[in-house]
């Protein structure tokens, strides 16, 4: 029982005032983007507020975050609708039931995730590649609204198709949706800008609603929801084949780890502010009972969502009571208030989705990551300074032209592939003295005024040692060794976190062909795990198994031994290449 309701415990009664006011207004902002939601899942809107209660108590029972607000999100709505259209025509009869399958299918992944504590998997979706996935989603899901924004019939294929035949299609558009539309969104987006704390959304729905009514606007070619089941939903497991759920599966988990990865970022913000811890392990068991419950429920995958946490946050929330208010609420409105979103505009609607992804398509921080990387770091690191941009980049790109999912996979390869390269090519710097110090050593391409020994050069690995980037330090270590006046190489092995048998192996062998060139190799500074594996493999070179506390020392001992032939000219120390 100490698993149940983590959230609850040490309850303060003073927190209840606020957490029925954050409870409130968030139930006004999710019910609006619920059904907004469902129709990007490509199911009833009403299936956007079935997903909802479960989800919220189920999460509140398991997940560890006291302000996360789990329900129906734009991205896995449109990572739903992309993988069960792959197996099912999006007209079918049987889309719900496939959509309500692929919920269950993604919260047992996260289940089984959770249990057996893989949290860490979040990590294998950076943040540049989600940035780019979410950039290509949004766009792909304006693109698909706004048909509905301008009164004319969609199509289908992949976000450049659908562009080119709205474009096609901008003469036949109908004035009176197109007025509805265009006055929702600026409902939505004007109250977000002027009057933060009102719930545009839910204002747009209600002024549509109320204009249909009025005026009569679905007898004048504006189309609207209809009708909408009212009562709770069938419980039970959805009417699909056993082979048809492991045919959901990758696509399932492909949800599941969007759908983490963005729960966990609006998960540990507002636990950063309020000063507890979120484990991630918890929060997959959260996310996985929260969907496994939404499909029992005949509803769609759900994740945790930051601009509800937010609005959850910022109205006052302590704990997850608001939530269980929020689904308390929900299911007065499945009960009660279905019959009212019947005449809503499905053009207000649309505008409703554009407005909640819109803020979503931040080119502004792929401009960051390309400014960022080749200004600041790309004369130091050359081609692969830019990993992280390439990679969102890629992710981009990857769902306008070839869809969701194998957008979000491009992206995850790129980003892997990308940094396997990184990690095979690592920086190897030359160290030289600090003017005005003795003891103080730093790269010269920061430091260009730094002092290098006449004698000697001083390099400094930036990374782990292991088996793919060996041969690219030991031809560093080559070409220094080559140059006229060295006789010895100080590798200060400080910024070497980890070290593989094989490197170590290279280091021994290099040492001794760097003897024969009559070029010494001292070690300076290795610690922890890279001593012990070099203890324990370095065995033929007398020198590496000396390990020298600072690079002034290492220097002294290179200077008190024979030079190498032939010694270069000069003495003292010289100014580091301009």
């Amino acid at each position: 029982m100490a698993w149940l309701f983590p959230s609850l415990r040490h309850y303060q009664p003073t927190w209840l005032r606020g957490d029925l006011i954050a409870g409130l207004t968030v139930w006004a902002v999710l019910v609006p983007e619920s059904l907004a939601y469902a129709s990007i899942a490509g199911v009833s809107p009403v299936v956007g507020l079935y997903a909802a209660p479960p989800a919220l108590l189920f999460y509140a029972l398991f997940g560890s975050s006291r302000h996360l607000i789990v329900g129906p999100m734009s991205a896995t709505a449109a990572l739903s609708a992309a993988t069960v259209a792959d197996l099912i025509a999006p007209a079918s009869q049987d889309f719900a039931a496939f959509t309500a399958a692929l919920a269950i299918t993604t919260g047992v992944a996260a289940l089984l995730a959770g249990i057996l504590r893989l949290g860490f998997l979040a990590n294998f979706i950076s943040e540049p590649v989600l940035k780019g996935f979410i950039i290509g989603l949004a766009l792909t899901i304006i693109i698909g609204q706004v048909p509905k924004l301008l009164g004319v019939s969609g199509s289908d294929g992949d976000f450049f198709e659908k562009l080119f035949d709205v474009i096609g299609k901008l003469g036949d558009t109908q004035g009176a949706t197109l007025a509805v539309g265009l006055g929702s969104l600026a409902v939505v987006l004007g109250l977000r800008r002027i009057a933060p704390v009102v719930p545009g959304s839910l204002v747009a729905v209600a002024l549509g609603v109320g204009a249909v009514e009025l005026f009569n606007l679905d007898q004048h070619g504006v189309e609207i929801v209809g009708h909408i089941d009212s009562g709770l939903p069938s419980i039970g497991v959805p009417d699909v084949s056993v082979h048809d759920f492991g045919a959901l599966a990758a696509g399932g988990i492909a949800v599941m780890l969007v759908g983490f990865a963005e729960g966990l970022g609006a998960a540990k913000t507002y636990a950063a502010r309020e000063h507890y811890e979120i484990d991630a392990n918890r929060e997959l068991i959260g996310l996985g009972a929260a969907n496994v419950t939404s499909g029992l429920a005949s509803g769609m995958v759900v994740n945790g969502s930051l601009s509800k946490t937010a609005v959850n946050g910022g109205a006052g929330a302590h704990s997850q009571v608001s939530g269980l208010v929020v689904a308390v609420l929900t299911v007065v409105t499945l009960l009660f208030l279905t019959g009212l979103f019947e005449q809503l505009p499905e053009a207000t609607l649309a505008a409703v989705v554009i407005a909640a992804v819109i803020e979503l398509v931040d080119i502004g921080a792929l401009v960051t990551l390309h400014r960022v990387w080749s200004v600041r770091l790309g004369e130091a690191y050359g081609p692969a300074a830019r990993p992280d941009f390439l990679a969102a980049v890629a992710a981009l790109l990857g769902v306008l032209v070839f869809d969701t999912l194998p957008g979000l996979f491009i992206g995850i390869a790129v980003s892997l592939t990308l940094l396997l390269y990184r990690a095979s090519r690592p920086r190897v710097a030359v160290l030289g003295r600090v003017p005005g110090t003795d003891d103080q050593y730093s790269d010269v391409r920061g430091r260009p005024d730094n002092r290098l020994p006449d004698h000697a050069t001083i390099l400094r690995v930036e990374a782990g040692l292991f088996f793919a980037n060996a041969d690219v330090v030991r031809r560093e270590l080559r070409r220094h060794a080559a140059e006229d006046h060295v006789n010895a190489i100080v590798l200060d092995a400080e910024a070497i976190p980890f070290v593989d048998i094989s490197a170590a192996r290279m280091l021994n062998d290099a040492a001794i062909e760097l003897r024969a060139r009559g070029v010494t190799l001292l070690l300076v500074h290795d610690v922890g795990q890279v001593r012990d594996v070099l203890r324990a493999v370095v065995d033929e070179d007398p020198e590496l198994q000396t390990v020298y506390p600072t690079i002034a020392d290492a220097l002294a001992a290179a200077a008190a031994a024979p030079p190498a032939p032939p010694p270069s000219p000069g003495s003292g120390e010289s100014p580091s290449p301009q």
